[in-house]
């Protein structure tokens, strides 16, 4: 065979073997972690198990539901846990009270968007609001307030039964400011808006003193709001309505969550 022949039949394999040679030394791309929940098997339940490192649960009024896609919580976490991932799922319903939170954790609910039960979910905290802005206002306060009790006592007993790992967490809320409760959002006399106030900050305490008395973990956003002459800190409350927190009171909510589950090694 004349050589100028071998030689062109030797160019495409010399080409072949150098991108071979070029691909073995290349690094492997990592496989990604799916980002679609999968099905686990939990105590002989079927739960919903998301790909992230930790799966944080928050559920209460439209007080938890304006943390909406809790941004500034998945950042504070991140500065404490580099390593990690969090998927954060926000059962915050506007205009609910306590007695809605058992549907919640045992069925299917529709806000906005159906959301699935959240016993449903294999998560690792569920942080449960107080509620309080929402008061049962149809009893009078101190029923009101046994009904607020029993409706926790039964939640948490439901929740120990179905995720007997998962840790609860009871969070105080942002309170009313008493001069300016609800301001521009309802027509109240001075007198009315002090007792409007008043109301939710009984159904504050009262969720936080049932956390302290059943050893139950509780972020006190409450009482670390509150200016020198007992009254929530104009800062952290919407100057559009009075009632829901304004952006300082949303980061402020998201930092005290993050310190706490980070302080007292919930993760």
């Amino acid at each position: 065979m004349p050589l100028q022949k071998i030689g062109v039949g030797l160019i495409p394999l010399a080409i072949l073997g150098l991108t071979l040679f070029t691909i073995h030394l290349l690094p492997n791309p990592k496989k990604e972690n799916s980002t679609k929940p999968t099905l686990i098997e939990v105590q002989g339940k079927t739960k919903v198990k998301y790909p992230q490192d930790f799966t944080i649960v928050l559920v209460g009024d439209s007080m938890t539901e304006y943390l909406g896609n809790s941004d500034e919580l998945r950042t504070y976490l991140k500065n404490y846990y580099p390593d990690k991932t969090f998927e954060v799922l926000n059962y915050g319903f506007g205009s609910t009270n306590i007695l809605s939170l058992q549907k919640r954790l045992e069925e299917k609910t529709f806000h906005g968007r159906e959301f699935r039960p959240i016993l449903d979910i294999d998560f690792d905290v569920l942080l449960i609001e107080s509620f309080g802005h929402n008061p049962l206002s149809d009893f009078p306060l101190q029923e009101g307030l046994q009904k607020q009790t029993q409706a926790l006592e039964k939640a948490v007993a439901t929740i120990k039964k179905g995720g007997p790992r998962a840790k609860i967490i009871f969070v105080g809320t942002l309170g009313p400011n008493k001069k300016l409760y609800a301001y521009r959002a309802v027509d109240l006399s001075p007198e009315k808006r002090i007792q409007w106030a008043n109301e939710r900050i009984a159904y504050i305490k009262n969720h936080l003193d049932f956390a302290q008395k059943n050893q139950i973990p509780v972020i006190n956003v409450y009482e670390k709001s509150l200016d020198k002459n007992g009254d929530t800190k104009l800062e952290y409350i919407s100057d559009t309505d009075h009632i829901h927190p304004s952006p300082n009171g949303i980061i402020f909510l998201s930092r005290e969550m993050a310190d706490f589950i980070f302080q007292n090694h919930l993760l």
